[in-house]
């Protein structure tokens, strides 16, 4: 079946088309939701055309979002980007502004933190990315940038993590670097 990109939610078609999409993932991975019902999500969804619109970004831009967990306190569904890599439409960028404005000569088109808020989401932290790493194998010919402790981004670095090896690898790297290979993973709460 071939996959539709919804382009906005904006209409009630296009909102329906990737609520199809949406359903058919959250039923084929059934182990990154256990316990957790569809149609408690649609209704969530359906009351919620803000994070919908976040969501169908996330979609457009390769990152395959899905439900991962609920908050126990605030009940709040938990969408992670759940592409086999790192999302195609969210790679070659460097960490954050700074590390943008930095470059001399070769800039990306963009920075992780940056496109991260345009989309609505925010970069998953090392717990988050290995959280994800255990629902099944992750960037395992990609990788991706993770939320930095400001320490480490202050000396110049940020952290990316992939799954090499059968093991999940959180390595550090310039914030100012890019790679074809290297994008980002996010997240959102409805």
């Amino acid at each position: 079946m071939k996959k539709k990109r919804a382009s906005s939610p904006a209409s009630a078609e296009s909102a329906g088309d990737l609520l199809t999409i949406l359903a058919s993932r959250f039923a084929a991975n059934k182990g990154r939701h256990k316990g957790i019902r569809w149609a408690d999500v649609q209704a969530k969804l359906d009351a919620s055309p803000e994070k919908l619109a976040v969501i169908a970004r996330m979609e457009q831009t390769g990152g395959e979002p899905d439900v991962v967990g609920r908050d126990k306190k605030s009940g709040e569904f938990i969408f992670y980007d759940c592409s086999a890599e790192s999302p195609s439409g969210r790679r070659s960028v460097c960490y954050d502004r700074e590390a943008l404005e930095s470059r001399k000569s070769h800039p990306p088109q963009n920075n992780a933190l940056d496109l991260a808020a345009a989309i609505g989401i925010e970069l998953l932290n090392e717990e988050q990315y290995r959280e994800l790493q255990s629902l099944g194998d992750f960037d395992t010919k990609t990788s991706s940038w993770i939320q930095t402790p400001a320490e480490i981004r202050a000396l110049g670095g940020a952290l990316f993590g992939d799954f090499r090896y059968g093991q999940v690898f959180i390595y550090h790297n310039g914030a100012p670097s890019y790679y074809a290979a290297r994008g980002f993973r996010g997240s959102v709460r409805l």
